[in-house]
Parts: structure tokens; sequence; C-alpha cells
């Protein structure tokens, strides 16, 4: 009996030192990925310099961030269009989902359950439907959001090279980043490396642009492997004005719990501000992951899902214009796929729009109707009219 007893009680004592093993393997691992997160954390200065790339004779790889501020001087094979007070122009913000969002997604943070979303045939034939959607609208200036250039997400695909092929107007281009890291290790499988960011093309010739870091809401170690939300600020000459057309693409903050997007509301805020007290026009526009409260958001309640924060249009000074177009939402829910559903119980949301100085004159804005097929934003088009009084 004393035998059985020992042998008992060293069973146990094995049992008891495999899962500490197990334990301390667990552990380990955890601190080399906590570590390697922390070594490999994309730190991003308040500012840096864009370099602004032709987009005819320039590759993907000339519009890294250059800290000299130099511009890229290529050969763009066709003149550039001068910018001209009274003159009209159209610009598009589209948020890209990075060309694997489409209608057949859902995605796990918005209660969905994929993490992979897309196989290469179908980020390659979403790319296609998206850069065909940018040569139909036969905008100015394009402001696009969630562009992958080397992610696991999106099968390593240079989404950048995809929309240059796909966009022939254009003549000069940027990219600025917001998500770079080498491994994002959850959830199970895990998300991987993601390199993605803003891409800002236009037709007319950019002097100058900038990478403004807004402020981040998450501590460590979860900022290490999260976005590095930014503003890409673009200045274009208005040609005989003295005044410069200050374009700013943007995505603000999605997952936090309110404080990140006020804080990089009013940095935003007080950029515009500044840009026009200096007498230049100023459009920004992009993904607010928030519905202006001067929009009539009414068609779309929200029913528990991802709620979308709002933009206060009382805070911003007098002439400020915060416009979004209410006839079609500009993004679906990702808590399910919208193929095969009933949209008539489906959420959908008012986040995409234009922020726009008092000086420029705006035509027209329309949420164009993409049926979320290619990804799960809507384009959204602002015709407008620069004035004379800078």
């Amino acid at each position: 009996m004393k035998k059985k007893e020992t042998g008992g009680r060293g069973g146990i004592k094995s049992v008891f030192r495999v899962l500490i093993c197990a334990f301390l393997l667990i552990a380990a691992a955890a601190a080399a990925v906590l570590l390697f997160a922390t070594l490999t954390e994309y730190r991003p200065a308040d500012t840096e310099a864009l370099a602004v790339v032709k987009a005819a004779d320039a590759g993907p790889e000339d519009a890294d961030n250059k800290d000299t501020g130099e511009t890229e001087t290529a050969e763009a094979g066709f003149s550039d269009t001068a910018l001209h007070e009274g003159g009209t122009l159209r610009v598009v913000t589209w948020n890209i989902g990075y060309g694997a969002l489409g209608d057949n997604a859902d995605f796990f943070m918005d209660g969905g359950s994929m993490v992979q979303t897309a196989d290469t045939a179908r980020v390659e034939e979403n790319m296609k439907g998206i850069t065909q959607g940018l040569s139909d609208l036969d905008a100015d200036i394009i402001l696009l959001q969630e562009v992958d250039r080397d992610s696991a997400r999106s099968h390593h695909i240079d989404e950048t090279a995809l929309v240059l092929d796909g966009v022939q107007k254009m003549t000069d281009w940027t990219f600025a980043w917001n998500f770079r890291t080498p491994f994002v290790p959850y959830p199970v499988p895990p998300i991987g490396k993601v390199s993605s960011g803003l891409m800002t093309l236009s037709a007319f010739s950019i002097e100058e642009a900038e990478r403004v870091q807004l402020p981040c809401p998450f501590s460590w170690p979860v900022r290490t492997v999260n976005l590095k939300r930014c503003a890409a600020v673009h200045r274009i000459p208005v040609e005989n004005s003295g005044h410069e057309l200050v374009i700013i693409n943007l995505h603000l903050e999605a997952y936090d719990s309110g404080e990140g997007k006020a804080a990089q509301t009013q940095m935003l805020r007080e950029l515009l501000q500044k840009e026009r007290d200096a007498g230049n026009y100023v459009i920004a526009g992009g993904d607010f992951n928030q519905v202006f409260s001067n929009t009539d958001a009414s068609a779309y309640p929200v029913y528990g899902y991802w709620q979308p924060g709002v933009i206060d249009a009382e805070e911003f000074p007098e002439g400020w214009q915060l416009l979004m177009d209410s006839d079609h939402p500009t993004c679906r829910s990702l808590d399910r796929p919208l193929d095969g559903a009933d949209t008539d119980s489906f959420q959908f949301y008012m986040i995409d729009g234009f922020i726009i100085s008092d000086n420029v004159e705006v035509l027209n804005i329309r949420t164009m109707d993409k049926g979320f097929v290619c990804t799960d934003h809507n384009p959204v088009l602002a015709e407008v009219r620069l004035g004379k009084d800078g």
C-alpha cells in the first residue's frame, strides 16, 4: 500500500511538473512575442516629410517617407495641370478595405469570425473593381485609406502598384504609413504582418507633403502592434494667388473608447484652422469613423454593433463645412457577410466625408453607391470651386 501511495504522489508530482513546464514555456513565448513587438514597434516622428512621386515614371518603392523632404523629380510623361482661383475640381475619398473586405467578408473585430477574409484571387478581383471605380469617377484628387503594400491579410500584394496601373490621370502621388508591424500576434490564427497606409493621388503638381502624427490612445503593449494614425498633408500651389490648396487625407481611430477619436479630432481641427488662418484653401477628407452632428443619419440607426463616434459641427469655427451625403451609407457592418444577407436588417453607417474651409464653394457632394461589393466602404465625391479671396 505504501508503494502505491508513493507512486500516486509521484504521479501527481509528475503531472504538476509537466504543468509548470508548460506554463513556463507559454510565459517565455509570450515574453518573447512582447519583446519582439516592442523592439520592432513603428515609432514615427511627430512630423515626417513624404516623398512626392511622379506617377508615370517612379515605382511604389519611391514613395517611402523621406527624412530630407526631397521631392522625386522623375519625368511624368505629361504636363502638370495648374490650379487657379475660381477653378473647379473633383475630390474623392475611399477606404478600400485593403482589398480584402468585399461583400463575402466579415471581420472578428466587428463581431464576425473571419481573420483572413479573402484569398489572392479575391483580393485581385476586389482591387480590379476598386481601380475601375476610381477611373470612372474621373477625380482630380484621390484620397485612399487602408491601402496595403506588403501585408499577410492581402497576400503581400502591393496595392499601390495596382492603383497606379488602373488610374492613369494622376501625375503626383504620396504614401503615408499608418499601420506597420512585422507581426500582429492575435487572434488565432494571427493577423501576421501588416504594411498599410494612406495613398493620395493628384492631377495637380504637389509642391510638398508631410505626415503628421495624431494622438495614439493605446498604451504598451497594445500600442506596439496597433495603428499609428496620421494626417497626410499636401500643398498644391494656386497659381497667381500666393495661396495653397491644402489637401489632407486621414483615417481616424476606430476601436478606442472614444478618447482617441476626440483627441485626434481636436488636433485635426487645430491643424485645419491654422491653414485657414494662413489664407489657404483647405479640404480634409477620409474615414472619420464618426458621423458629423449636422448630418441626418436617421436612415441608418445603430443596432448595438460597432458604434461610430460623433463630431460636433458646432465645435468648429464659423464657416467650416462638415459634409456627408446621406442618400447612401458610406460604410457597412462587418459582423456578417453582405452577400446573400437581408439588407433591410443590415447595419450601415455614415462615417466618410469632408471638412472644407469657407473659401471653397461646394458644388456637390455625393456618396457613390458601389454596393459594397469590393470593399466595406463607398466612395464619396466632392465637386468644389476655389474662391477668389483666399
